[in-house]
């Protein structure tokens, strides 16, 4: 070895031993940074002649790839179930707690406390208002409960067109950045920095669908979902396409047309099981929209049905001829089995016996059909109508058990299986919550360790002094040689 190539070769040395201190000191900076990934310079013989010195090859990123795609796809397990059970939360607020006051199973309770009193005392006008009060009171919290329902669905059409503006931005910007990391590691320079803009952007959407990342090489990427749909593929992102439908009423579903589903780059893209975007916030809204909510719908309308056919002809009330409108309505019509649907948003109390809206409450006594009071001391019909609320029967409609039962020991069901579905959501969210957090925590674990990054720190000092130290040998022999 020549004094001129070992004057090269400490020198190459303190070149990377500067460029090391720099990227060590670069991941202490950023250990707390999130999306940063620790950097480790990667460094071969120089292959000049006999192949002296030392050169930087590149830096590398340390990340767990597998590891990042498992946390991901947790994300959007968690985000999934979360959705589910903030909804189903909600809908057991609206019905309220059995026993609760203001609650639905409260409302019918008061409802037939008032009958009984009422049928006690028929000659009491207070007693018949009563009852008028809470029957009212038992329609509307059924319309409550069934505008929480739709209220619920329309949120989850906005939320989701939200969600896919956001989806299609970030691919948008994504694509722009593989653009540029081509660039350059086509030049052969660090794009570590856009690298981990581009992962922190992939963690942003993690949440609305599961995603998978493949590395095409020359620094890009594509992007797939678990069910196989393609998001990105290099600097080609795709459009996923939704049409919000604004207010969502009930009947309006996918299939009838009435609603949107979601698409991929012009074709349909289921988010069920099995779906090319199943999984995740986007699909959970959808979930919402198309299936669960309008279950729940379903209940509370075979819930409202039964409350209008106990007292529909040829029911208690002998006043009322076939096709008449019973003490609960449908919008004030008489109820049609074959619009059911949204029918717990239309019930009320017949006019007939509604002091509000021109009624007279001795109707309740004497027949809505009645022209005139009968005798004030009658009360067979108030207790009619007290038993046909209480009488066992079996629903004509909604997923419950078969069996009779009263219209209480319905709306109980009703409610309880509300609640059931939601300890049942609010368990998997936990769970799915809990993995989530553990594969965040395992991640962040192989990030910048400070202590680690300091005792590379040394190692790096005593290699730039000992090339140091070479370069001063070096000098001093060309000192002596000058001498000569």
């Amino acid at each position: 070895m020549t004094i001129s190539s070992a004057l090269s070769s400490a020198l190459s040395g303190l070149n990377v031993a500067s460029r090391q201190a720099e990227l060590v000191s670069s991941n202490i900076a950023n250990a707390t940074t999130e999306g940063y990934a620790r950097r480790e310079l990667q460094t071969v013989a120089r292959s000049s002649g006999s192949g002296q010195g030392v050169e930087v090859a590149g830096t590398l990123r340390i990340t767990d790839r597998a590891l990042t795609g498992d946390r991901r796809i947790a994300a959007a397990g968690a985000a999934d179930a979360d959705t589910r059970a903030a909804f189903l939360a909600r809908i057991e607020t609206a019905l309220g707690d059995p026993g609760a006051d203001g609650s639905l199973t409260a409302r019918i309770a008061e409802f037939d406390a008032a009958l009984i009193a009422a049928a006690s005392r028929p000659d009491a006008d207070t007693r018949l208002a009563a009852v008028v009060d809470t029957a009212t009171s038992l329609a509307r919290t059924l319309n409550a409960a069934a505008a929480t329902v739709q209220d619920a669905r329309s949120r989850a059409d906005a939320t989701i067109d939200q969600q896919v503006t956001r989806l299609n931005q970030t691919l948008t910007g994504l694509a722009d950045l593989n653009r540029q990391i081509q660039r350059l590691t086509v030049m052969d320079r660090d794009a570590s920095a856009l690298i981990d803009k581009r992962q922190q952007m992939i963690d942003g959407i993690a949440d609305l669908v599961p995603l998978r990342e493949v590395d095409r090489g020359q620094g890009q990427i594509a992007l797939y979902t678990t069910g196989g749909a393609v998001l990105l593929d290099g600097a080609r992102p795709a459009e996923v396409g939704f049409v919000p439908a604004g207010i969502v009423a009930a009947g309006m579903t996918l299939a009838g047309g009435a609603l949107a589903g979601l698409t991929v780059n012009g074709r349909p893209a289921g988010t069920g099981p099995g779906g090319l975007m199943a999984g995740g916030a986007i699909a959970a809204q959808f979930a919402l929209r198309d299936d669960v909510a309008p279950a729940i719908q379903a209940n509370l309308d075979a819930l409202a049905r039964d409350l209008v056919e106990r007292f529909a002809p040829p029911g208690p009330d002998t006043t009322l001829a076939a096709g008449d409108a019973g003490l609960f309505t449908d919008a004030g019509a008489a109820f049609d089995p074959l619009s059911e649907t949204g029918l717990a948003g239309r019930i009320t109390l017949n006019a007939a016996a509604d002091p509000d809206r021109g009624g007279e409450v001795w109707r309740i006594r004497d027949g809505l059909g009645a022209t005139l009071p009968g005798p004030p001391g009658g009360r067979a019909l108030v207790v009619a109508l007290q038993q046909a609320l209480t009488a066992g029967r079996q629903p004509a409609s909604g997923d419950v058990s078969p069996g009779l039962r009263s219209h209480a020991g319905l709306a109980a069901e009703v409610v309880s299986a509300v609640a059931q579905n939601r300890l049942s959501a609010e368990a998997e969210a936990s769970y799915t919550t809990a993995r989530a957090d553990a594969l965040t925590v395992q991640d962040l674990a192989g990030g910048v360790d400070t202590d680690r990054e300091l005792q590379d720190l040394l190692v790096i000092e005593k290699s730039y002094a000992a090339n140091a130290k070479v370069m001063a040998t070096v000098g001093d022999l060309i000192d002596l040689l000058l001498r000569i």
